[in-house]
């Protein structure tokens, strides 16, 4: 079984910061070799890649509208996969969610890190004054 429970998300001003948390609970094999990312989706728009992270930590993707504002990061021991937004921008509002490489599972998202499939809640970030 997987689950996937993400928090952090919230109401923040333009040019705020928040860190996003996702924990894969898993059981039955690693998720250390394995690829973990973040997507978001906002009312009437396409689903977006926004950053993943393969099993090494320096194989790291970021949209071109977060590069330089965002940074992932995981914590194997955990199984947690990390966002941390800073100068966000009322754009980045959306639910975001959080997708890791399951053998076998449907695919959610396919990002250059990998395919990733997800089944959570999400987390809401909104950015507004």
């Amino acid at each position: 079984q997987v689950r996937f429970v993400e928090s952090g998300g919230g109401l923040v001003q333009p040019g705020g910061s928040l860190r996003l948390s996702c924990v894969v609970v898993v059981s039955g094999f690693s998720l250390d070799y394995y690829a973990i990312g973040w997507f978001r989706q906002a009312p009437g728009k396409e689903r977006e890649g926004v950053s993943c992270i393969g099993s090494s930590p320096t194989n790291t993707y970021y949209a071109d509208s977060v590069k330089g504002r965002f940074t992932i990061s995981r914590d194997n021991a955990k199984n947690t996969v990390y966002l941390q937004m800073n100068s966000l921008e009322p754009e980045d509002t959306a639910l975001y969610y959080c997708g890791a490489q399951i053998p076998g599972a449907l695919v959610a998202i396919t990002m250059p890190c990998g395919s990733l499939a997800s089944w959570g809640q999400g987390t809401q970030v909104t950015v507004s004054s």
